[in-house]
C-alpha cells in the first residue's frame, strides 16, 4: 500500500522542519511548500492526500486564499476532495474572524488548529483526515 503524502504549506521553515518528523514517523511521506503559490504549484505536481496550511505568510491572509482556491477555482477542481488542517498563530477560526462575510465558507478549512501544536491532537486529527488508523 502506498504511503499517504501531505502537503505542509508554511513560510516558517522552523514550523516545517518540526512538522515533518512528526508526520514522518507517523508513516507519511511530506512536502514542502514555503508559500502559497509554491503550494499550489506542488498541489498539482505531488496530488497529496492531506494540506496542512498556514493562513498568514506573504501576506495576512494568504492561507484563506489557498484554500478557497483548492476548494472553489476550476483549475483545482480535481483536487477539491482532498481535506485542509489550517494552522495558524491566530485564535479566531474563519467564522469567528469574519462573522458577518457571506463568502466564509470559502474560506473554511476541514479543521482548524491554533499554534503551538496540541501534538496528539494534531497527529488524530492528521490520521482522521488521511484515513489513516490511529497507532495507539
Amino acid at each position: 500500500m502506498a504511503k499517504k503524502k501531505i502537503l505542509v504549506i508554511d513560510d516558517d521553515a522552523d514550523f516545517r522542519a518540526s512538522v515533518r518528523p512528526l508526520l514522518e514517523k507517523e508513516g507519511f511521506v511530506v512536502v514542502e511548500a514555503s508559500s502559497g503559490k509554491d503550494g499550489l504549484d506542488k498541489l498539482v505536481e505531488h496530488e497529496p492526500d492531506l494540506i496542512i496550511l498556514d493562513v498568514m505568510m506573504e501576506t495576512m491572509e494568504e492561507g484563506y486564499g489557498v484554500n478557497q482556491a483548492v476548494k472553489y477555482q476550476d483549475r483545482y477542481e480535481v483536487y477539491r476532495q482532498v481535506p485542509i488542517i489550517m494552522v495558524s498563530s491566530i485564535m479566531e477560526t474563519p467564522l469567528e474572524r469574519y462573522p458577518y462575510a457571506e463568502e466564509v465558507d470559502m474560506i473554511r478549512p476541514n479543521v482548524y488548529l491554533t499554534k503551538p501544536l496540541d501534538i496528539g491532537r494534531f497527529l488524530d486529527v492528521v490520521r482522521r483526515l488521511a484515513h489513516v488508523p490511529s497507532a495507539t
